[in-house]
């Protein structure tokens, strides 16, 4: 059969990068980025690039759910059920759930990475049929502040820039964004803007020195919790050299006078000793900020993931308001999506306090609006609990259903603790998710299968405002179902027990493709501010910003060009926050201020990108990353077992030196869930604490304390498994985590050569039976395998060498002196037989050479930092002749570029070789 293409957009990111699909009947066999696409023009990162790999479906049979599950009893196993007996079900309990307790006893927890389509008919389902506002998503985890930030100054929900203004800006202010590795494709649009414009300046707010800020011309690394200091410190500066606009802000804005005399006492010193910054780096970025000109703010979760979210939002946006610099090229505050369709999701009014194409809940007019488009009496009035509230009601009994679509709450929630509850005393608990083995399918009594990436027909709206189509390249696995099409079944059977909404008596969803369902979504936003009546299916063949009314023939790039606002005056409204610290500020019991973070090659919690043994290569196992400072200072190596305690939890994770992070702080990456490692993940230690305006939870920062792990007993085991059969042996091994004090298992290797690492620690040797289980699930159980126990000692060792002579499988338990080089032995494929005995003795060093295995710079070709160093040792001329050099010679930054900061950084440090 012929290969045929599809041109479709990437699940990841907020960027939101066109893709081409290359399938061969129902299997989808390569990917790469559309070169007419707007937001990439061809290029991936290392996570879109892999798309086709973890598509495959040798992992689909693994890992995705194919047919409806039931759970009769918590904590039991399922049985497969009919799509009509499920429904049935779920319709049977949702509506005598209402019946008896009333509509808002029931909560829908949706997803920013459903398409807009699916979030259009889940919102009318809630809001429009069940009557209650009780639907939020994980949006509310990532973007909240900023549509607050965004309507309380600009007044609406609308970044106003565009990806060009990459190129035109003379200085690009990053706060709160790791861009290099959230959005790596707009990192290379960034670097192509300073190749060009060289006298470009870059500042990056950050308290860590990441890969972003160690490209910066000036990195200011504040500390957690003092952004609307700093920016209150740069209008101080800005007023008192006379940088801002008068004319501007009095021609178009209201409310800076009291802004003016919020900051008054935010000098440089003041400043400095709050942010723990230089005076003269506050000055100097005050002054490019007003003087170097246009200027465009780049900001993430830094920013909004806060209890001052919105205030952080407001106070830089305040800076562009004050300078004039919004609506033009290469200008404005823009806040870049975390999420591929978290902009989609706002826009039908996928938040418990919105409604369809930003109307607003709280007022009669937009709720009289929604509720004729829709053919209802009404919409409830009454304001819908936001994601953490949500769970909150479903732990103390409030609400009695939960119906969790496309989205791990049970690992990216906060304060798990109180998610796990929630989970447990809720009645009837749906999980709507593609794949099997999530931490909160593992709470569910019904699994419902639904379709994704390069299987779903739809829409979803990037950054800049673009919307892109969302084509299928391949029908869906087993019994999998679009996300719409099981809303919309659901939603015809709570029609037939529920009392009559639908003002005619006809059906709410009459939908039976996902373009009837953009059709309606497209209808409600006509004379909004995001008005799409222009548009079409037909016309989405190119993407496409909103707004783009009738009668139009393209959409608008950039937004308030000509000083009129979306506020009732016209005017933008300055915003004039108070400075207050974290919600957990670091005191004695807690002295360490704890950021979490991305990793580069790993999305979310992992449920697709961690499938793939080549992405986790870069950062391979769970860690906490100190100071070296700190290691020090406690005494402790590097993998040394750590407990994190915070308020709401504890966790034990290796400890890892890291330049990047000050003394007085720690890192631990956001992805490492409790499908990954022991306890309950990084969520076990975040704080629920929100943001008044936006609801959105402090996932960036928590107050900790560090204690040595008294874990002295320890194994590592790895092995090379069949692809067939290593990501169920990984949940075979994940099932017994909770024999273990600390335990983790991660992927490695290049597909389809994948191999499975495990480590574990305990109090005391482990019981044989423990280590009987590992061995039979590495298949070091039986066949040709040397062995060593010791039974005294605790110590237990088994090798499994292959035909060819390298190892197949190991296990190392109770001394891991010699795990590093037998781990290298491994990992690489090299020869093996040739060490004899000692495999198996606690020896630190091997009797043979190894080559050692360094930490994966680049994904795409597999080179290592030590093949960099190497060939660096060799390369002379000028950092951009090394660069060059170094891509010809081992083709890494090549591909998707995704290594380019890190190479640079190296290239910049090495010493000129010859």
């Amino acid at each position: 059969m012929a290969t045929r293409e599809t041109r479709s957009t990437c699940p990841y990111c907020g960027v939101g990068c066109g893709v081409i699909i290359a399938s061969d009947g129902p299997t989808i066999t390569g990917i790469r980025g559309d070169p007419d696409h707007p937001a990439n023009f061809g290029r991936l990162c290392t996570k879109g690039s892999t798309l086709h790999l973890s598509a495959a479906p040798h992992l689909a049979r693994q890992t995705r759910l194919l047919q409806p599950l039931q759970r009769l009893a918590r904590g039991g196993p399922t049985h497969a059920i009919g799509w009509d007996t499920a429904l049935d079900l779920a319709a049977d309990r949702i509506g005598s759930i209402v019946q008896a307790n009333g509509p808002e006893a029931v909560g829908f927890y949706l997803s920013g990475q459903l398409l807009t389509e699916d979030y259009y008919v889940f919102n009318k389902l809630v809001k429009g049929l069940i009557g209650s506002n009780n639907v939020d998503t994980n949006s509310r985890l990532c973007m909240s502040s900023a549509v607050a930030g965004y309507k309380a100054t600009l007044g609406s929900d609308a970044p106003p820039s565009c990806y060009e203004d990459l190129q035109f800006a003379q200085t690009v202010f990053i706060a709160g964004s790791n861009l290099a590795w959230a959005h790596p494709v707009l990192m290379r649009r960034l670097e192509d803007a300073k190749r060009i414009h060289p006298d470009q300046k870059w500042i990056v707010a950050d308290p860590r020195r990441t890969e972003t800020a160690a490209a910066a011309d000036l990195h200011l690394p504040l500390l957690p919790g003092t952004d609307v200091a700093l920016f209150h410190g740069m209008m101080h500066l800005l007023l008192w050299e006379g940088m801002t606009n008068p004319s501007y802000i009095a021609a178009h804005t209201s409310g800076f006078a009291e802004l003016r005399d919020r900051v008054r006492e935010f000098t440089p010193r003041h400043v400095a000793q709050v942010c723990g910054l230089r005076e003269d780096d506050i000055v100097q970025a005050a002054r490019w900020f007003g003087g170097h000109t246009p200027t465009l703010s780049l900001y993430c979760q830094g920013l909004n993931q806060s209890s001052s979210g919105t205030d952080k939002n407001t106070a830089l946006i305040n800076l562009h308001l004050a300078t004039g610099q919004i609506g033009q090229a290469g200008a404005g505050p823009f806040s870049l999506t975390g999420q591929p369709n978290a902009m989609g999701g706002r826009e039908v009014g996928g938040l418990a306090n919105l409604l369809s194409a930003h109307r607003d809940l709280g007022n009669p007019a937009h709720r009289a609006e929604v509720a004729a488009l829709w053919g209802v009496a009404e919409v409830p009035a009454k304001p819908g609990k936001t994601a953490v509230e949500m769970f909150q009601a479903a732990a103390d009994g409030e609400i009695r259903a939960l119906w969790i679509a496309c989205t791990n709450p049970a690992q990216s929630m906060p304060d798990q603790t109180t998610v796990r509850r929630a989970l447990q005393r809720c009645e009837f608990v749906v999980v709507q998710e593609a794949y099997a083995h999530t931490a909160s399918g593992e709470h569910a009594d019904l699994l419902l299968p639904a379709s994704t990436w390069g299987e779903k027909e739809g829409s979803v709206t990037n950054s800049e405002r673009r919307i892109s189509r969302v084509r299928a390249a391949v029908p869906a696995p087993g019994q999998a179902r679009a996300d719409w099409v099981i809303a919309r079944d659901l939603a015809r059977r709570l029609e037939r027990r529920l009392p009559p909404r639908s003002l005619d008596g006809t059906t709410m969803f009459p939908y039976e493709t996902a373009e009837q369902v953009w059709n309606e979504h497209r209808e409600s936003t006509r004379g909004r501010d995001l008005d799409i009546t222009g548009l079409s299916y037909a016309r989405l063949e190119q993407p496409q910003p909103w707004p783009y009314p009738s009668g139009a023939t393209s959409g608008q790039t950039r937004l308030y060009g000509d000083g009129r606002f979306a506020t009732p005056d016209g005017r933008a409204r300055f915003a004039a926050p108070l400075w207050r610290p974290t919600a957990e500020p670091r005191e004695a019991r807690f002295p360490v201020s704890l950021t979490t973070g991305r990793l580069r090659d790993q999305w979310h919690g992992m449920s697709r990108t961690g499938t793939l043994g080549r992405l986790f290569a870069h950062a391979s196992e769970p860690a906490l990353e100190l100071h070296p400072q700190e290691l020090t200072r406690q005494r402790w190596q590097a993998g040394d077992l750590v407990q994190v305690s915070s308020r709401q939890g504890k966790l034990v994770l290796p400890v890892q030196p890291s330049e990047s992070v000050l003394p007085a702080q720690a890192f631990i990456a956001m992805h490492w869930g409790p499908e990954y490692m022991t306890g309950l993940g990084v969520n076990a230690l975040t704080s629920g604490a929100r943001c008044p305006q936006s609801g959105q939870p402090e996932l960036k920062h928590t107050a900790v304390r560090l204690v040595k792990a008294e874990l002295p007993w320890q194994l590592v085991a790895a092995a090379w498994l069949p692809e067939d059969c290593v990501l169920t042996t990984r949940e075979r091994l994940r099932a017994m985590f909770g024999r273990m004090g600390y335990g983790s298992c991660v992927l490695f290797g290049r597909e389809p050569a994948t191999g499975l690492l495990l480590r574990a620690a305990l109090g005391g040797p482990a019981d044989a039976a423990l280590l009987d289980d590992i061995e039979d699930a590495l298949q070091l159980a039986q066949g040709p395998v040397l062995r060593y126990a010791d039974t005294r000692s605790g110590q237990r060792r088994a090798v499994r060498l292959q035909a060819d002579g390298s190892l197949q499988a190991f296990m190392l338990a109770g001394d891991l002196a010699s795990q590093g080089w037998i781990l290298d032995l491994l990992q690489q494929g090299q020869p093996a037989a040739g060490f004899g005995r000692a495999l198996l003795a606690a020896t630190a060093l091997p009797p043979l050479a190894v080559s050692r295995h360094s930490r994966q710079v680049c994904a795409c070709h597999d080179v290592s930092e030590d093949s960099i160093a190497a060939a660096l040792a060799h390369c002379s001329g000028s950092a951009q002749q090394r660069l060059q050099t170094l891509q010809e010679r081992l083709r890494c930054g090549t591909e998707c570029g995704s290594c380019l900061p890190a190479l640079k950084a190296m290239v910049q440090t090495a010493p000129v070789g010859v």
